[in-house]
């Protein structure tokens, strides 16, 4: 009986692997940045990223202090460097054509924003980046203390201080 289970087992592993195999190899499973994400797909990879946030992001608070010349300093970062994919303060309006090519598309982060977001997940997200996504990871390009004025931005991009709310609304991509 024993014997008889573990070869069910078995045989039911060996089966799935090669089902998975002929699906990949056959060109079943999508690879075009236009289509429609499969519902496997889309559970691994936002389960897998919310699971590796909550056990690598930092926990402590951001090291870069709210002021207005720190937002400001963020709002350049993301100008120089985020604008291009995650548009401006006009939102989905100022989606690139680059941005609404990419799959899956980049946020438009004045609209779809990331403020109820821990900043230690945003730092993480802009350090590291994300897979299969078109996220780059910034390590090389940003040292922490820029990663983290940028966190500070993104968290507070929905009710900037007059001054920053000018700068941010000057941001072209």
């Amino acid at each position: 009986m024993l014997k008889g289970f573990i070869f069910g087992i078995l045989a039911t592993v060996i089966v799935g692997a090669v089902g998975a195999y002929v699906a990949v190899n056959s060109g079943v499973i999508p690879a075009n940045a236009d289509g429609a994400p499969l519902p496997l797909e889309r559970w691994a990879a936002s389960t897998s990223l919310r699971a590796t946030l909550e056990r690598e992001a930092p926990k402590d608070p951001n090291p870069v202090v709210l002021n207005d010349a720190n937002l400001i300093a963020g709002i350049k970062l993301y100008s120089d460097n985020c604008a291009f994919c995650h548009g401006t303060a006009k939102g989905e309006a100022s989606a690139t054509t680059v941005a609404k090519g990419e799959y899956p598309p980049p946020p438009q982060l004045a609209t779809d924003g990331v403020e109820d977001d821990p900043e230690g997940y945003s730092f993480w997200k802009i350090k590291h980046g994300i897979r299969l996504t078109g996220m780059p990871a910034w390590k090389s390009a940003l040292n922490d203390q820029q990663i983290w004025t940028l966190a500070l931005f993104l968290k507070h991009m929905d009710k900037l201080p007059p001054a920053a709310q000018q700068e941010w609304a000057k941001v072209q991509n």
